[in-house]
């Protein structure tokens, strides 16, 4: 990814999230997505319809929106599922970034003000895993 693109992600964070089920056809999800370290995250749970058609088969494109305008950055990618012991503390930093405007210690979670504490153990009820989105080709209008 070039800086043009990091721009663009850092700044969009909608995307729709496009997984393969089993006969071949598009399976589509509304998404947010963050960059965390250079790469492209997002959240899901292990029930999820994406989540077991990336289980079978990883490839996934992502759609990712520009707020406000008509820019779009198209990413194919294969995802890889981050659903470790350390998922609750990957979803934390993840959200972190998504929120940057938080109260300090504070994450917003359905329309819930959480600590840190509260938002982890969140995450472990709803065993939330991380999509981490590896890119094999980008195109659009970013």
């Amino acid at each position: 990814m070039d800086d043009k693109i990091r721009a663009f992600l850092e700044k969009n964070r909608s995307a729709a999230m496009i997984t393969l089920r089993r006969d071949g056809t598009p399976h589509v999800a509304r998404v947010a997505v963050a960059l965390i370290d250079g790469r492209i995250w997002s959240s899901g749970t292990p029930t999820r319809l994406r989540t077991r058609h990336l289980r079978r088969d990883p490839r996934s494109t992502l759609f990712v929106f520009e707020d406000g305008g008509f820019g779009f950055l198209g990413l194919e990618t294969e995802v890889t599922i981050l659903d470790g012991p350390d998922a609750p503390d990957l979803n934390l930093r993840l959200f972190q970034v998504m929120q940057p405007d938080a109260k300090p210690g504070h994450l917003a979670w359905f329309g819930r003000d959480l600590t840190y504490d509260e938002f982890l153990k969140m995450m472990v009820q709803d065993q939330r895993l991380i999509y981490e989105f590896n890119v094999k080709r980008f195109y659009g209008i970013y």
